[in-house]
């Protein structure tokens, strides 16, 4: 037999889903993939529960429903400040996984070179190899995880075509400052170089930090790619509804990869999903502080175990420091802390480029009954020691 596609010779399955089908083996409460253990929005289930008796199960528009994109674009137009068309400037996604991949492939060649942070969502590495760029990882520095401006100039010098700017973060919880992102834009613009982010923890922001778009920055809209999905801003990561959002002509090309890649977003949902759209901004607040408050729950209690962990940002993850148990694996730590301690984390080295197996991931998207099981069940952690 011929020998099989060269760019995926390397690929591993994804370790984060690994972490939840080892969970689930033992039984541990699962902290590790990201998705909530809580309901999505009333308003919404009902609306879902409507839509299954509606005449919304063939195709809709390919690049999205004409509704749910003009609700969509009004959203996105009051919280970024812009005006968004949406009929050019939008693409319905299957979640932000796809609007990451046909972005890339919309603006990257085969050898075009991409600038990704470490550490970084293990699907950017991927993603550039498939479109057959090739990454320049450059290091966001711990426990802040800032970068030094001029390893990311040497970086834009090397004839870069994309920088990805995960923002919030995934995992570290950063959140880039106004002044970091006016630092990648003057480099974008220098370079000639496109910006692709993802933002779906764009309303998981925590006091005094706050989100700011990089495409609202001067010079910066028409060479960003924002790329989106309802995931995570209304607990429904099953759901897969992702989105772009590009100047006309860039969102044309799109238009065109994301039909030959999935075809369209699923029907149903782009209908139920419109009340949660036009939510006042009292569920916005509401969502940060239902976050900030599981935040707080679990930060409190890794403290009062006496764990090292960083202090999020933003999104929902936190880090912790194992260097005292002695593992060289981070991988086998935590396949371990699944079946003797019973709590599900993600090696952090499925997250960084350096060698570092000190760190793990935990999520605290859950309901508080559940963050403090995990608690409960971590104060066994010390028996971790090898």
């Amino acid at each position: 037999m011929r020998r099989l596609s060269v760019r995926t010779d390397e690929f591993t399955d994804s370790v984060i889903r690994r972490m939840t089908r080892i969970s689930n083996k033992y039984g541990a409460v699962n902290l590790s993939q990201g998705f909530p253990d809580f309901e999505p929005p009333k308003e919404i289930l009902d609306r879902l529960a409507q839509v299954s008796k509606e005449d919304f199960h063939q195709y809709s528009i390919t690049w999205g429903a004409q509704n749910f994109r003009e609700a969509l674009a009004a959203k996105q137009s009051h919280f970024m400040g812009i005006d968004i068309d949406p009929d050019t400037e939008i693409v319905v996604t299957c979640g932000s996984t796809e609007a990451m991949m046909a972005a890339m492939m919309t603006v990257a060649n085969p050898g075009d070179k991409v600038i990704v942070f470490s550490p970084f969502y293990e699907n950017y590495g991927a993603d550039t190899i498939l479109s057959g760029a090739q990454p320049i990882y450059v290091p966001l520095n711990p426990p802040d995880f800032t970068f030094d401006p001029d390893v990311l100039e040497s970086a834009f010098k090397q004839d870069v075509k994309v920088l990805i700017l995960c923002n919030p973060s995934n995992p570290s919880g950063k959140v880039f400052s106004r002044s970091e992102l006016q630092t990648i834009s003057d480099l974008a613009i220098k370079y000639d170089s496109y910006v692709i982010t993802d933002e779906v923890y764009e309303h998981i922001v925590y006091d005094p930090y706050e989100h700011v778009y990089i495409s609202t920055l001067t010079g910066m809209r028409e060479r960003t790619i924002c790329c989106s999905s309802l995931s995570k801003t209304y607990s429904i990561t099953g759901w897969r509804l992702g989105y772009t959002i590009a100047p006309p002509e860039i969102t044309d090309r799109i238009k065109k990869v994301h039909d030959f890649l999935t075809v369209g977003a699923a029907a149903p949902l782009q209908e139920a999903v419109i009340p949660g759209l036009k939510f006042t901004q009292g569920y916005y607040d509401g969502l940060k502080d239902t976050y900030t408050r599981k935040k707080d729950l679990l930060m409190k209690g890794l403290d009062d175990l006496g764990i090292i962990h960083t202090n999020p940002r933003g999104a929902y993850y936190v880090m912790l420091d194992i260097s005292e148990y002695g593992y060289e694996s981070d991988l086998d730590f935590c396949e371990k802390l699944a079946e003797k301690v019973g709590v599900g984390a993600v090696p952090g080295s499925s997250f960084f480029r350096e060698d570092i197996n000190h760190l793990i991931r935990l999520h605290f998207a859950k309901k508080d009954e559940t963050l403090l099981a995990a608690l409960d069940r971590l104060s066994d952690i010390r028996k971790m020691r090898s």
